[in-house]
């Protein structure tokens, strides 16, 4: 396990850098296929943006977080998603292009729902403040996303998790980091070669 510090990457984030960003990815990228590392993931959704220029230049091959939630989704039989993360991530294609290429569809929040949702994760939940007044906003983004046809919900955010779930969300939820994590255990005891 490797990563800068967390404010270099916000940093990246708040100036548009995805070289930046991807030049962080790669310096952990680098230590850990010099200590014996077969593949890599990042359990940071947002960063994934700048994923089209890490791929190419690194050491090892990458479980991309986006595509192992894409694929569980259409293995649960769902359609239509709705998406959930910090402002950087929602308005990016990250999600997007991956859900479309496997016949998903991708409902984000609204501008103002966005903008909520990012203080609270940026403002509360990293700095490990978890107030009842968050889970009720994001219980009702999701409500709305149902109401307009989402059949689940991903919580594309490592923070997300600490305060939605399944017991507490109308939607079913797909957690990216959990997914991730199984996804790169099985990946691991399998043996097999990312892609």
């Amino acid at each position: 396990m490797h990563t800068p510090s967390f404010a270099e990457y916000v940093d990246c984030l708040d100036r548009g850098d995805l070289r930046g960003i991807a030049d962080l990815m790669l310096e952990s990228a680098l230590k850990l296929a010099s200590t014996g590392a077969d593949f890599l993931i990042c359990p940071d959704n947002t960063i994934h943006s700048a994923f089209s220029l890490v791929e190419p230049n690194s050491p090892r091959p990458w479980l991309h977080i986006a595509a192992v939630v894409a694929d569980e989704a259409v293995s649960r039989g769902f359609r239509r998603v709705g998406l959930t993360g910090t402002r950087w991530l929602v308005e990016s294609s990250v999600y997007p292009e991956l859900f479309t290429s496997r016949g998903l569809e991708v409902v984000r929040p609204s501008e103002t729902e966005r903008q909520e949702i990012h203080r609270i994760i940026m403002g509360e939940l990293v700095a490990g403040v978890f107030l009842p007044s968050a889970a009720n906003f994001l219980q009702g983004v999701i409500q709305r996303m149902a109401s307009h046809g989402c059949d689940s919900v991903a919580l594309a955010c490592t923070e997300i998790p600490l305060i939605i779930n399944d017991q507490n969300s109308s939607l079913p939820t797909l957690d990216s980091t959990r997914l991730l994590a199984r996804a790169a255990l099985m990946r691991a005891v399998q043996g097999e070669t990312a892609t």
